[in-house]
């Protein structure tokens, strides 16, 4: 193959010809005005699809997460979270570093909170500890490996929140409700706020959105401009959005199948990392490795572009840019790289 084989991220995706197509002919208006008609339509869209009142069209995940912070807290309050979450670990301290806030961390180390844990953290109020202002979940978990999240899980941390707001992290939640059969706003009920990527799985260029009341959505428009995310004739992005919607989710399922492909490879390839292979439920593979840089660093070398997300913890995200051709090559080289 002439190029590298890229499963660094399903955000390396390039835009399809349909979305450069709507892209170049989108019809577009100022959003900073709220006249953008392409932006509008995704934000309806968006807002079914999730089972919300209304949506909010922001450039990036990181940032759809920092607005339903600001919006749902207030500084000093405590965010329950799994200490491996997105919001947690992979958005550079921004939460505390936009809103004051702070962390109080359970293990998640399989993709649940740990309810033991947060039932103790939430109980800790009364003997004078800071206010849990906000508990974040994030489906699919994607340092456990994409693992989904099912309406029970979602039910039982509502019932822990006793009213409290929640946020969902759901960067992929469109993987985890394809590996689920089930629509996304089944996956959404009853929280707050719910941020989705349309840059990952989905395969735009660019683009996530919030959703959650519109009183909320009203508070989040202010705050989207206040982190410098005032946006003007966007639609040309928004149209590309739709495009996603409609190319991506026909399609995520694949990415799951050869994702397993590449699960099963792990767990021979490198039995000493204990990897189940069956825990690969959608497009992530995530496991654990002594030398996972190195091992990186190698597979670099001959043509197979992988991560890690934590020190000796490796990850492969399979996408629509790679298909069965690329995972069969992807697998010969796993497969003849040990360290």
């Amino acid at each position: 193959m002439n190029r590298p084989i890229d499963l660094r991220s399903d955000t390396v995706t390039r835009p399809s010809p349909a979305m450069r197509r709507a892209m170049a002919e989108a019809e577009v208006g100022d959003d900073g005005f709220g006249d953008d008609p392409t932006v509008h339509l995704l934000e309806e869209r968006v807002a079914d699809l999730l089972g919300q009142e209304a949506a909010l069209f922001v450039p990036s995940g990181v940032m759809g997460n920092q607005i339903a912070v600001r919006v749902l807290t207030t500084p000093g309050d405590l965010i329950l979270a799994g200490r491996s979450q997105h919001l947690v670990s992979f958005e550079m301290g921004a939460s505390a570093r936009n809103s004051s806030v702070q962390f109080a961390l359970v293990d998640d180390t399989d993709g649940r909170l740990d309810r033991r844990q947060m039932a103790d953290y939430l109980d800790a109020e009364e003997d004078h500890q800071p206010h849990i202002g906000l508990i974040a979940l994030e489906n699919s978990h994607m340092p456990s490996g994409g693992t989904p999240q099912g309406p029970d899980e979602l039910a039982a941390a509502l019932a822990l929140a006793a009213g409290r707001p929640v946020h969902l992290d759901g960067a992929r939640l469109f993987n985890a409700a394809v590996a689920l059969f089930l629509e996304p706003r089944e996956l959404t009920r009853g929280v707050s706020t719910v941020m989705v990527c349309l840059s990952k799985g989905l395969g735009a260029p660019v683009g996530s959105l919030l959703a959650g009341s519109r009183e909320l959505m009203t508070s989040a428009l202010v705050e989207r401009k206040r982190l410098g995310g005032a946006m003007r004739q966007v639609g040309v992005l928004a149209a590309a959005g739709l495009v996603a919607l409609d190319e991506g989710m026909s399609r995520l399922a694949e990415d799951h199948r050869r994702a397993r492909r590449l699960a099963e490879v792990v767990a021979e390839t490198f039995p000493d990392s204990g990897y189940d292979p069956t825990t690969c439920r959608t497009n992530i593979v995530a496991f654990d490795h002594p030398r996972a840089r190195d091992l990186v660093e190698r597979w670099v070398q001959v043509g197979l572009l992988a991560g890690t997300v934590a020190p000796r913890r490796v990850r492969l995200v399979t996408h629509g840019d790679v298909g069965d051709e690329e995972i069969e090559a992807a697998a010969s080289i796993m497969s003849s790289t040990r360290l």
